[in-house]
């Protein structure tokens, strides 16, 4: 019993340590726990291309921030949209007031025909509180030449909510300067003519021509 019981502990040491020493080693030391070859990367296929996922948003062949976008992002916007937990609204770096609506306004309604977030939202809210600042009509007439082509070009967009926040732009701009806008109407009634045939439209359109016709007086 005493020798089996000397032996034993030297027997089964030798047998425990070793071994697991070794399997330690090897799991340690085997190259592919440790230093994996890196995966062969797999060729791209054609339809790749066309597939949103597999374009990188900031690869050097990515689309151009718009004239908007690129303004918002230096700071050119005196608002930023605020997250709110029922609804978003803006925040003014200054009071409305004070800012030169040239060439504000102008920018923001150019923003109109932006469909990505939070262009939308700055472009649309930012166009309509300015316009509710007071002597906003004194600033606004003298810009009309330069804000029609400008809604003009929301009007024939193909987007429905272009379309949609430029014929809202319309009808706020409109109650604001009143018959000042009759003389370029004749160049955005064309495309609300051809929106007019869309059931979807219809209504919001009639609507719209007939505060466009309040505001402008018998003359519109």
């Amino acid at each position: 019993f005493f020798v089996l019981g000397s032996n034993v502990p030297r027997m089964s040491s030798g047998i425990q340590i070793k071994p697991k020493t070794a399997v330690q080693k090897s799991k340690t030391s085997s190259p592919l726990s440790c230093s994996p070859e890196p995966p062969i990367k797999p060729q791209p296929k054609p339809s790749d291309k066309l597939n949103p996922k597999t374009i990188d948003p900031f690869g050097a062949h990515s689309r151009p921030p718009s004239a908007f976008a690129a303004i918002y992002a230096k700071g050119g916007i005196p608002c930023r949209l605020v997250h709110g937990s029922v609804k978003h609204r803006l925040q003014w770096e200054c009071l409305p007031e004070t800012v030169p609506f040239d060439p504000l306004l102008v920018t923001l309604a150019e923003g109109l025909r932006e469909t990505k977030h939070p262009y939308t939202f700055v472009s649309k809210e930012g166009f309509k509180e300015l316009l509710m600042v007071e002597g906003a009509a004194e600033k606004a007439i003298p810009l009309l030449p330069r804000l029609v082509p400008v809604l003009k070009a929301a009007l024939a967009h193909s987007d429905d909510e272009v379309f949609g926040r430029g014929l809202d732009a319309l009808v706020q701009l409109s109650a604001v300067v009143g018959p000042s806008l009759n003389d370029h109407l004749k160049h955005l009634l064309t495309n609300l003519s051809r929106r007019l045939m869309d059931k979807k439209f219809r209504e919001k359109i009639t609507v719209a021509l007939q505060k466009l016709e309040q505001y402008g007086g018998k003359v519109s």
